[in-house]
């Protein structure tokens, strides 16, 4: 069968969706991939055989290059003759399911990452948002969700005739990565970091963002000064407000308790030196860093957002407090830094939760989607997956 994977810009290929094209490819199909190529893609597509399509898809909808990207996708699909779409991400996602809405004996699957529109979410969000999802859902076979509110948003949509909609455990965690602690690779780690072992370090990994909401944390570490010894921050990532979170790091006298980091490679070491892994998101789709923490176990403080509280139950494997409450999260934090019991008991408990999260878990949620869907039309020329294995 001919395939398209379809997301609005490269880095979410590179960075999810790799595995599942090679699942694919190696079950006989011929797979491509179309986005617009901002950074280098994976070199194992080229290995692979995936025939790759620049589209100039743009993240903010209203940009007009968009239009030029809604015909090209429309030509690729037509022209290299693929029988099932597969769509990422919101704008590349509405732009390719509009192309294919006319367009016979093609099938759409579009994975719904987090909804833009989303309990606490601005009045505009909803109104633009989740009338457009409304609206393509009409073209879509099969609607995949990461967590329960997306969920039961999307069975509200009325999709295509037989049209069905999923929840998967989000794009699946490489556990040979991210293993659990032990306390001699997490000593060797500080070493070779230049932490010390008497620290409590706390990690977020996120884009510097207004949705990733570092600033509620850089609060939480302000109260926490003068009341808690040796605590510091590591924010892993880059991003649009960098100069903005430096500057009230500094505000806050928090130069030395607080650490950028920037973009990194190292997200596992990182993990394995830490002791407690935060989220001061205001909203998730299913967050890899949590299930990165959890794998790594960690125990957990996250704001109580959709995809947080998906993965995180308060008082079981962590503590959930509200997305705008900086004095909670410090409170959570002062808790377990003073619980080695209660820091070991979440630990436990994650590294037990994960493993329904891991790689090979959701390929095997994903083959069943792709054999449902094989299943219920019959203009399919092949079978998507090989049912013997």
């Amino acid at each position: 069968m001919k395939i398209l994977y379809v997301t609005t810009i490269s880095n979410t290929i590179n960075a999810f969706l790799i595995p599942h094209i090679k699942f694919l490819v190696e079950q006989g199909n011929e797979v491509g991939v179309a986005c617009n190529i901002v950074v280098d893609l994976n070199p194992e597509l080229k290995k692979l055989g995936c025939k790759i399509h620049d589209v100039k898809f743009q993240r903010n909808p209203l940009k007009q290059e968009n239009l030029t990207a809604y015909r090209k996708i429309k030509k690729v699909v037509k022209e290299d003759g693929y029988e099932l779409i597969h769509v990422h991400t919101p704008v590349a996602s509405l732009l390719t399911r509009l192309a294919c809405r006319s367009i016979d004996k093609v099938k759409v699957l579009y994975t719904a990452h987090g909804f833009h529109f989303f309990k606490g979410a601005p009045k505009k969000n909803w109104i633009f948002y989740h009338t457009l999802e409304k609206i393509a859902a009409r073209w879509t076979d099969g609607l995949i969700t990461m967590n329960e509110e997306d969920y039961y948003a999307a069975k509200k949509f009325n999709l295509r005739k037989k049209g069905t909609v999923f929840k998967v455990n989000g794009v699946g965690l490489d556990f040979d990565r991210f293993v659990p602690q032990t306390a001699e690779k997490k000593k060797l780690l500080r070493k070779e970091y230049g932490y010390q072992d008497d620290e409590l370090l706390l990690i977020y990994v996120g884009e510097l963002s207004y949705r990733k909401h570092q600033d509620h944390l850089i609060e939480a570490m302000g109260k926490l000064k003068g009341r808690l010894n040796n605590v510091k921050l590591l924010l892993v990532g880059d991003g649009d407000l960098l100069d903005e979170y430096t500057d009230m790091i500094r505000n806050f006298d928090l130069e030395k308790e607080v650490e950028l980091l920037g973009y990194r490679k190292d997200v596992h070491n990182l993990m394995s030196l830490s002791d407690i892994a935060v989220s001061s998101s205001r909203q998730e789709g299913l967050p890899v860093n949590v299930m990165e923490a959890m794998a790594t176990g960690l125990p957990l403080v996250v704001t109580n957002c959709r995809g947080n509280r998906d993965l995180v139950t308060d008082g079981v494997n962590g503590f959930v407090v509200g997305v705008d409450h900086p004095a909670a999260t410090a409170n959570a934090i002062f808790k377990l830094a003073h619980s080695e019991e209660l820091r070991n008991q979440f630990s436990i408990k994650n590294r037990e939760l994960i493993q329904n999260y891991s790689l090979n878990h959701v390929i095997g949620e994903m083959k069943e989607i792709y054999q449902f869907q094989s299943s219920k039309h019959d203009n399919f020329s092949s079978m998507l997956v090989n049912t013997n294995i």
